[in-house]
């Protein structure tokens, strides 16, 4: 209980800075505790930076930003070595993904040979650079921002890409009370100096290795499977999930049940982490397209058609 209730204090710790945005941060909060990458798809100035620096601070971990751009190489973030004379040899400068929170703002601007690089290091938690691997801090976790698609010099992420993000949101505007707040209140950076830190690294990795033992009823796991299988067999869908796509939702759904105080997943919890896992790894065909449906739409459509278990209780 008591991990539980300072996980709760980061959130609120956050919540100070990001103002009505408390659901967000709550799927943020979960994909960390899953061990998982968030992807925000969201317009410029609604707060990603300020909410990556919050979370940071609260959870006491190293953060670092990386600005993409098109000229930013792949050794930006895995390093390099550079000649010193004094030593009269070769040492190795890391880059910008050893840290334990890293900040990838406006990903889809960069070239795809660096994005390519920073998804490596996403899966593998390692980099190669002169036949020498090492490994990055633990906790390793990315929050990755991209421009909406068609904005000027943003290319896409390829869909092989887009997969190795556990879930996928965007913050959006903040509701009128909150930007009316905002207004009246402190600035955004004397909020964050606020911030205080109620846990660490080495906590999030104890919480995390106690959610890998949450209770998955088979029943509860074949209804996650039909779920991804089904957006493979949808008429309005190009592209389904994949089994990574699967994978990621038992993690996620186990984290919303530690998170409710269970040590057991029910179907309610898939549910409600479904449409976060998935929105990002299915694509529209043209028939969907000429019919102006959403994701949104066929995601509903999907968790109205697939049969829920009548049961979740761990036996």
């Amino acid at each position: 209980m008591d991990k539980l209730r300072t996980v709760y204090r980061v959130m609120e710790q956050v919540d100070r800075v990001i103002l009505g945005k408390k659901t967000e941060i709550c799927e943020i909060m979960l994909t960390f505790l899953a061990g998982g990458h968030i992807l925000l798809e969201d317009i410029p100035g609604v707060g990603k930076t300020t909410l990556a620096l919050a979370f940071s601070r609260a959870m006491n971990l190293d953060y670092k930003r990386i600005q993409f751009t098109p000229d930013v190489l792949p050794s930006d973030l895995t390093g390099f070595s550079i000649y010193r004379r004094d030593r009269e040899d070769f040492v190795y400068q890391p880059g910008s993904v050893f840290c334990n929170l890293l900040l990838a703002d406006e990903i889809n601007r960069t070239s795809p040979k660096t994005q390519s690089a920073l998804l490596e290091v996403m899966e593998e938690h390692r980099v190669t650079v002169e036949g020498i691997t090492r490994e990055v801090p633990l906790p390793f976790h990315v929050i990755a921002t991209q421009n909406p698609a068609g904005s000027i010099g943003t290319q896409r992420l390829p869909e092989a890409q887009m997969d190795r993000f556990m879930t996928s949101l965007s913050i959006g505007y903040p509701d009128p009370e909150s930007e009316l707040a905002m207004a009246l209140g402190v600035t955004e950076q004397n909020r964050v100096d606020e911030v205080r830190a109620v846990m660490d690294g080495a906590d999030l990795l104890e919480i995390q290795r106690e959610i890998s033992h949450v209770y998955l009823k088979e029943s509860v796991a074949q209804y996650i499977v039909d779920l991804v299988r089904a957006t493979r067999e949808h008429p309005l869908l190009e592209q389904g999930g994949s089994p990574r796509a699967t994978l990621a939702l038992v993690k996620m759904s186990r984290a919303m049940a530690w998170l409710d105080g269970r040590d057991f997943v029910t179907p309610v919890d898939v549910q409600r982490q479904f449409p976060y896992i998935i929105r990002h790894r299915v694509f529209l065909n043209h028939t969907a397209q000429m019919n102006q449906k959403t994701q949104e739409d066929v995601i509903h459509e999907i968790l109205a058609s697939v049969k829920r278990p009548a049961v979740g209780r761990k036996e």
